[in-house]
């Protein structure tokens, strides 16, 4: 089966909005990954009439092939989780130096990003809410695990994940880690995130600030 076909994530987010109007509880904060998901996620917390909020999350990718996650990092404030994908270093061998030198450097990067996206705002409270974690995709899932990880620091009432669309495989194992997962179309033949969508061009620091700036309960 082929997977369900979003025009961009915007359109996504929109169709995922409709799902999760239906079981919407009251008390809860809307948190988009950068950057695609929170261009998802703007829409989200704009149907739902809910404060939106960033969390930076940084795939640590192998030194000789960055697009493969050996694991991930997430921060809510002060607070940095580390999560490694077991499966991908159980074949790759990967000395703790090389680990941490990626992540330093990842680090680095994800304090710009937030400091970019957030400005002076300050973090939305989590404690005893329904966060809604927001993601364009999931592929392997480390991201989000590392931040269901990060999130769940911050004794939240509930996590929910919601993305347009996803690997089987990564739904099935992050499943039992939230309250609730909700993937519009998890196809059989699934390759990349991308092929569900008709536009799926990068998205922007530019971007995500608008897709912040735009949404409803920002303060």
């Amino acid at each position: 089966m082929s997977p369900r076909r979003f025009a961009d994530r915007r359109d996504a987010g929109r169709v995922l909005s409709e799902r999760l109007a239906a079981t919407a509880r009251e008390n809860v904060v809307v948190l988009g990954l950068p950057r695609g998901g929170v261009v998802v996620a703007a829409e989200v917390a704009t149907a739902l009439a809910a404060p939106l909020d960033v969390l930076v999350v940084r795939k640590l990718g192998l030194p000789w092939q960055p697009e493969l996650a050996m694991g991930a990092i997430a921060a809510v404030g002060d607070v940095v989780e580390t999560v490694r994908t077991d499966a991908v270093l159980a074949r790759v061998h990967v000395d703790d130096e090389t680990f941490a030198a990626v992540r330093d450097r990842e680090l680095t990067e994800l304090r710009r990003r937030e400091a970019a996206y957030r400005g002076e705002r300050p973090v939305v409270p989590l404690t005893g809410r329904d966060v809604l974690l927001v993601d364009d995709g999931l592929a392997t899932g480390s991201t989000m695990r590392a931040a269901v990880v990060a999130v769940r620091r911050s004794a939240p009432h509930r996590i929910t994940v919601a993305v347009p669309i996803g690997s089987p495989t990564a739904v099935a194992a992050l499943q039992p880690d939230v309250d609730e997962l909700v993937c519009l179309s998890a196809p059989r033949s699934f390759g990349a995130v991308g092929e569900g969508y008709a536009d799926f061009t990068a998205t922007g620091d530019e971007e995500v600030c608008a897709a912040l700036a735009r949404a409803t309960g920002m303060s």
